[in-house]
């Protein structure tokens, strides 16, 4: 019933159900022992490490969990078959050519999930510096797939593949691959350079000359940098188009401009004018959170029927609410002041510049 297993497993005993009872018995108890008790034993010692002040082992190890408990149960697999035969399947050239491979699988898929951690914990990725938030979760996708290119080449290299051929063709066609992918691979460069130039981190607070975008880096990737805009909610922007725009990253600012205009009618008059503008600045002088030295409060503008007060301060801090805050204080002054004193204003939309 099994002699079609000839072709792989030559020479080999012709089992009795009793032996088949045996070695399902074993590949069980190989089973149970990997989960309950090697699983345990591998999440102990990573704990130890972490324990022991090195998180960085520990959660190396414990990532590795998976595969070698993996690893653990296919040698058990491959023995209790090797005793079935009664034919090593470790010497065999093809059975060890497959079992070689799956170990190497799992070697490889131990690398795959740690570097999948630390891209979602790129914090704990203490081989890189503890700023570098934008370069760590780049170098990581580039390292896991390195990691898959030399997975498919090492087994590839088992099996006696013709790689020389294999890289032959594909530089052969490698130049049509790049001129149809051109755009992704343009992205891609683009990235490495956000990557190396670093002009901003995950989560600092960017916006583009153009005010096309205008929000914070959630995440940076091979291809795209996705920023939470307050308008657009999440948006994926090509790397390549960060790259050529100019970029202010305002996530450290030590403080904020704020600006606004108020129209004062010609029925004013210029003494009422200036006094206006001298009390709003004693006002604004007199706030805590904007900065004394750097207030303007002046007639920056004349139209046909009204002078235009320009107002500006800044804000000693980096908050868009408090900003708006202060702004807000600011405005109430003013109107506190026209009140008092008086003053006429003018809608600049009906009027016309001189």
């Amino acid at each position: 019933m099994i002699e079609w297993l000839s072709w792989l497993v030559p020479k080999f005993k012709i089992p009795t159900w009793q032996d088949g009872v045996l070695v399902i018995s074993i590949i069980i108890a190989g089973y149970l022992i990997q989960k309950y008790l090697l699983s345990k034993l591998i999440q102990w010692i990573g704990y130890l490490f972490v324990k022991g002040k090195r998180p960085f082992i520990g959660r190396v190890v414990k990532e590795f969990n998976k595969a070698i408990c993996g690893a653990f149960l296919t040698v058990v697999i491959f023995a209790s078959l090797s005793l079935l035969l009664e034919v090593s399947l470790f010497e065999n050239e093809k059975t060890s050519n497959i079992f070689i491979t799956l170990t190497v699988l799992f070697i490889f898929k131990g690398i795959y999930d740690v570097l999948t951690y630390f891209g979602k914990h790129p914090n704990s990725f203490s081989l890189l510096k503890k700023d570098d938030e934008v370069i760590k979760p780049y170098v990581i996708r580039l390292l896991k797939v390195i990691t898959v290119i030399l997975s498919i080449v090492t087994i590839a290299s088992f099996w006696k593949f013709n790689l020389n051929g294999f890289l032959t063709g594909i530089g052969l066609t490698g130049v049509a691959v790049a001129f149809s992918i051109r755009e992704t691979l343009t992205h891609i460069v683009s990235g490495m350079a956000i990557a190396l130039d670093k002009p901003f981190q995950i989560g600092d607070w960017i916006t583009t000359e153009d005010q096309k975008i205008d929000g914070v880096v959630q995440d940076i990737n091979l291809r795209s940098t996705l920023i939470n805009t307050m308008d657009k909610g999440l948006v994926y922007v090509p790397n390549s188009y960060l790259v050529n725009k100019p970029i202010f990253n305002l996530a450290n600012r030590p403080k904020r401009k704020c600006e606004f205009f108020t129209y004062l009618s010609h029925e004013n008059s210029e003494e009422s004018i200036r006094s206006l503008c001298s009390s709003l600045h004693e006002q604004i002088v007199l706030h805590p959170r904007i900065e004394s030295k750097l207030i303007t409060v002046t007639i920056d503008e004349m139209y046909a029927q009204s002078f235009r007060m320009y107002v500006r301060f800044y804000v000693m801090t980096n908050d868009q609410g408090e900003l708006l805050q202060v702004r807000q204080d600011i405005l109430f002054a003013l109107h506190d002041l026209i009140k008092r004193q008086e003053i006429t204003l003018c809608s600049a939309q009906e009027d016309i510049a001189l």
